[in-house]
């Protein structure tokens, strides 16, 4: 089976995700400086879910170029992965307008982790699909990016509730970590 239906309905979603996310943005009513200055922890977990997203949306292309096929166990395994990500938007919003509280923190970070683990099950079943010996088994690796995030994800949950600030840290820490794309995959096609 092709992969193109995957790779538009997947482009898709993360669009619509980045466009529910602004459009949850409220224009202040008051042309003032203070009025703006009230709306940057929107603005902020908005920037920070942007990036994320567009970081799933480039490694989610590269592996999907280091793939020929596709199959229905690799579908499902997509799905579960924009399910995560479709919830971004939420979890997105309701830090910002909380202002970073505990609780949110702590569920943006689940959320993170949970898109985290989905994409490795997403990167299994293409690799399943394909075999051992395609350009994306073997460009995989040793992951130390893929394995360290869940890590900062799994640190971060809790300690949103001593300090969400602390939270915040890792979580942008791992997508600075994540900012340049994964390079195996472009090594390994080119090479």
């Amino acid at each position: 089976m092709g992969k193109g239906r995957l790779e538009a309905f997947s482009d898709g979603v993360l669009a619509v995700a980045i466009t529910i996310m602004v459009l949850e943005m409220k224009v202040p009513h008051d042309v003032s400086t203070a009025a703006l200055a009230k709306l940057w922890p929107v603005f902020f977990s908005y920037v920070l879910s942007f990036i994320y997203i567009g970081i799933y949306w480039n490694n989610h292309h590269h592996m999907l170029h280091a793939t020929p096929k596709v199959n229905g166990g690799v579908l499902w395994a997509n799905l579960h992965l924009l399910f995560w990500l479709s919830l971004f938007p939420f979890a997105t919003g309701w830090m910002g307008e909380n202002h970073f509280a505990a609780l949110p923190t702590a569920l943006y970070g689940v959320v993170l982790l949970m898109a985290a683990i989905a994409y490795y099950i997403l990167q299994l079943r293409l690799v399943a699909a394909n075999g051992p010996d395609c350009a994306l088994a073997q460009a995989l690796g040793s992951d130390w990016k893929g394995k360290a995030s869940p890590v900062f994800y799994l640190a971060a949950i809790p300690l949103a509730f001593v300090s969400a600030w602390i939270s915040c840290v890792l979580y942008v820490a791992v997508a600075l970590i994540w900012l340049v794309p994964d390079r195996r995959i472009e090594r390994k096609l080119a090479g």
